[in-house]
């Protein structure tokens, strides 16, 4: 790589970087949690916040509250009963009160409550995320190969008993120092792909529950970039409050990525 090409990739890495905590930065991301909650069908009310709270077991989350709790869903309040239905595995439903936002989500059968505030301690004290130092070599030509049909598999979360189901849609190979590597590859959320994984940095230097990187979707003859110093954290190592998936079994890599960002501090 030329002098010019490297100072190229810091720059386009730096903008990449600085959009990347920008996100983490905004007033509801995911440094804003302050608790996550299990609800169940008997209902349940939650210190600090208004309302009454309630999975009754058919798919939707209910909300009791009056016009007083300053309690709305799609900008309506609530005064009385609002129902609302999270779907398994996506984002969740967004409930305004006052200044935070709930956050209502479906995991497999169970039905999660996160509140998200603006004011949280984390969100105040974040002076960014720690990273390996911008390098080269992390940077590699890697080759897809499509599965005969998108899969949906089963792979663990940081909360013990819960599940996820993401789609593999095939494999990437790429080579690090003279070694093949493979990675079975998820559907990216918004195009391109999800390599989920964990390496001999998990753990140490790294997230122990591995982590992502998002890659451009392939060209017609299947390469694409691997730049692993974009390799970035789950919202599991920034914050208590999420509920993460694990990495594919397969997806354990025997070399220590030392690209990417590292393991925070105290949450």
């Amino acid at each position: 790589m030329t002098v010019t090409e490297d100072r190229t990739l810091q720059a386009d890495w730096q903008r990449w970087h600085d959009e990347r905590e920008a996100t983490l930065r905004e007033p509801h991301g995911w440094l804003s949690l302050t608790a996550l909650e299990w609800l169940d069908a008997g209902g349940r009310t939650i210190a600090d916040l208004p309302g009454t709270w309630r999975a009754p077991g058919d798919g939707t989350v209910q909300i009791t509250a009056t016009v007083d709790d300053d309690v709305s869903v799609d900008g309506e309040p609530v005064d009385g009963t609002r129902t609302v239905t999270p779907v398994d595995g996506a984002p969740g439903v967004f409930v305004a009160v006052g200044e935070r936002r709930v956050e209502l989500a479906r995991r497999t059968d169970s039905y999660a409550l996160r509140i998200r505030d603006p004011h949280a301690a984390t969100r105040a004290a974040f002076d960014g995320v720690p990273h390996f130092p911008v390098d080269p070599r992390w940077v590699v030509t890697g080759r897809f190969q499509a599965y005969d049909a998108p899969r949906r598999i089963t792979v663990g979360a940081v909360v013990d008993g819960l599940a996820h189901f993401p789609t593999a849609v095939g494999t990437v190979t790429f080579e690090l120092d003279g070694r093949e590597h493979r990675l079975v590859a998820l559907a990216g959320k918004a195009g391109g792909l999800s390599l989920h994984f964990r390496d001999a940095t998990s753990g140490g230097t790294t997230y122990g529950g591995g982590r992502i990187l998002r890659t451009d979707d392939p060209a017609r003859d299947g390469s694409l970039v691997v730049d692993l110093n974009r390799t970035v954290n789950l919202p599991c190592a920034l914050t208590a409050y999420a509920t993460c998936p694990l990495p594919p079994a397969e997806n354990v890599l025997d070399v220590a990525v030392e690209a990417g960002e590292q393991v925070p501090g105290e949450r």
